[in-house]
């Protein structure tokens, strides 16, 4: 099976012409991909197609094509002897066509030139029904972030209703979810040994459409558990509510059970997610030969989200951080698998060897960047865990916040010839750096990771999330309190003293995110003014499929609660609040006070605006 032509090329296939070079007689996989083909670690496509290539597959990826004309794109390659394989691409594709006020995007950072309109609006399903109608008896098999976050019943913002399945949308025969490595090379296999597709039913981190009659009897067993009906959630919120905790339960558990809903005639199947992989797993998909580039077909066009990742090196999936607003745990899952720090260094020489390379990596990094090698003290309590979060309300007191390992990668890595400086562009959770674990000796190391973070490893400005400053709505975004913040904020000047650097700390804020009110949003611009930040990192809330804050927005409960919290959700409420960011810009000053004059908060006018004074625009 592997790649017996006189021709070789570096990257994978994603042509007629190419194959021919390679003198494949046929293709065991197409990988149709919402996303330009850069062959880089980062990005999925190129993975799973490399993943595939290592056990001796023939992969070819179709990257953007168009399916405005005659279809030939889908067309050219022809029938894969395994199966389709499809992709929306590294980001959602409703979150990288809209913002949060539902206007289009003019452009798309995954397409060379930045240009807008290379993909449809969700092209797993647009993809799906093509490949199906032009080839209905060859497998295809859905993944990436738009499918895997929309595996059941949800909410879809820019539809603005309660979605079924997505399998209920598009023909696909089945949905990887999650990091897809493992199960694709699963379902590969079961292929190429001569399974049929619609006898491959158990591989974990999939899900499938199933009979009635198997549906289990009981609601809840040890190894099952039924959904309420989407049908149900329709008529009744806080049921689409109650679901939504299991959800999250069974996908951050170590060993989660198979979860199932019937929509309509038919019952949508979860198989449960994998244990997290071993670093020795991990290692075997980052050490494949990725070119690190975007293909030559682009002539040389500038990719934006290739820019951000080139010199990048990820360090570890997975984030326990549990925040209500994110996807990262629904498809990569709170448990931490790292890579060890041979494979880091190997990946970090070859960033060296780069022709465009300065002496300067982007980003040593992850999901969240200082969670490297974490986990519990005890993994046994680990397993039996069922807590969204190791950070909130407080951190886990099982867990292992040991910074040393981070230290001695970024050491490593510094030492390397060529390696001018390394930088972290990850976000860095201070919460968890500060966090005292009540061991003398990880206290000292994590302190000493602080000060060499900020010290070494920053460009000039270091950004960090505090997301809000309200007490009750960092409840619900499961954040630290706010003082913290304030904490670090001390922590970071006092180090940029000590070594006489002028850097700047960059906070990221959310306005309109559930439990959030227009006077919550004022006090946040006091409370700012009074760091002296003027704020530049701040976004309004957009709910996205599968997140906690995202069921509060559409059902008006908190899942674990069934209490009601209030969400802005007009767009007069969300302006009302987001105005707040830029109480120093004159144009919103007569409307922040009129505002603040109707809630009788004097007091917030009298800070923001002392003796009345015109504000002008900060430089």
């Amino acid at each position: 099976m592997g790649n017996n032509g006189t021709y070789k090329q570096p990257w994978l296939p994603t042509t007629k012409k190419e194959i021919e070079h390679l003198g494949w007689e046929e293709i065991d996989v197409i990988l149709f991909s919402g996303d330009a083909y850069i062959d880089h670690p980062s990005m999925g496509c190129a993975v799973i197609g490399r993943v595939l290539e290592s056990r001796g597959y023939k992969v070819a990826i179709v990257p953007q094509p168009n399916w405005q004309d005659d279809l030939r794109d889908f067309k050219k390659l022809g029938t894969p002897r395994l199966f389709f394989g499809i992709s929306a691409g590294a980001m959602d594709s409703m979150v990288n066509h809209y913002t949060a006020n539902r206007r289009r995007r003019s452009d798309d950072a995954y397409t060379p030139g930045g240009r807008a309109g290379a993909r449809p609006d969700y092209p797993t399903i647009v993809y799906s029904k093509i490949l199906k109608e032009l080839y209905p008896d060859t497998p295809v098999v859905i993944g990436g972030i738009e499918a895997s976050l929309r595996r059941l019943s949800h909410y879809d913002y820019w539809q603005q209703k309660l979605m079924p399945s997505i399998l209920c949308q598009c023909p696909a025969d089945l949905l990887v979810y999650g990091m897809g490595e493992k199960p694709i090379l699963e379902i590969a296999e079961r292929l190429s040994n001569g399974e049929k597709i619609g006898e491959i039913r158990d591989v974990r981190q999939t899900v499938l459409i199933e009979p009635m009659e198997s549906m289990p009897e009981n609601s809840e067993s040890d190894k099952d558990i039924v959904l309420s009906s989407y049908e149900e959630c329709l008529k009744d919120k806080t049921k689409q509510s109650s679901n939504f905790k299991n959800i999250e339960i069974e996908s951050n558990k170590w060993e989660g059970r198979t979860i199932w809903q019937q929509t309509g005639k038919k019952v949508i199947k979860v198989n449960p997610m994998y244990p997290p992989m071993t670093s020795e797993e991990l290692d075997s998909f980052y050490d494949l030969p990725y070119t690190r580039l975007p293909h030559p077909r682009y002539r040389g066009k500038v990719i934006p989200a290739y820019e951000m990742i080139r010199h990048s090196i990820t360090m570890h999936r997975g984030c326990f951080g549990g925040c209500a607003f994110c996807t990262i745990s629904a498809h990569q899952g709170k448990f931490i698998s790292s890579r060890s720090k041979e494979s880091i260094l190997k990946e970090a020489r070859k960033v060296t060897e780069m022709e465009d390379f300065k002496g300067y990596i982007s980003d040593l990094g992850g999901p969240s960047a200082n969670m490297y090698r974490m986990r519990g003290k005890d993994v046994e309590k680990c397993h039996k865990c069922v807590r969204p979060s190791c950070l909130h309300p407080q951190p886990c007191p099982n867990l292992n916040n040991d910074h040393a390992p981070l230290l001695e990668v970024y050491r490593a890595v510094d030492t390397l010839p060529g390696v001018k400086k390394s930088f972290i562009g990850s976000g860095v959770r201070y919460d968890l750096s500060m966090y005292k674990s009540g061991d003398g000796k990880i206290d000292k190391i994590n302190r000493e990771y602080i000060e060499e973070l900020i010290a070494q490893h920053v460009s000039g400005r270091l950004k960090v999330a505090p997301e809000h400053t309200s007490p009750e709505v960092l409840k619900v975004m499961r954040k630290p309190d706010f003082s913290l913040f304030k904490e670090f904020n001390k922590v970071f000047d006092a180090i940029n003293r000590k070594h006489g650097l002028n850097q700047q700390l960059i906070p990221y804020f959310i306005s309109s995110h559930p439990g959030s009110t227009e006077e919550t949003m004022a006090e946040l611009a006091v409370i700012t003014k009074q760091l002296h930040f003027h704020l530049e990192q701040v976004q309004d809330f957009t709910p996205t499929p599968m997140t906690v804050s995202t069921e509060i927005y559409y059902s008006g409960y908190h899942p674990y609660t069934l209490k009601p919290v209030y969400t802005a959700k007009s767009k007069e409420e969300k302006l009302a609040q987001r105005k707040y960011f830029f109480w120093y810009e004159n144009e919103y000053r007569s409307d922040i006070i009129k505002s603040l004059t109707r809630m009788h908060r004097q007091d917030l006018i009298a800070q923001l605006y002392p003796n009345n004074n015109r504000i002008r625009k900060h430089k």
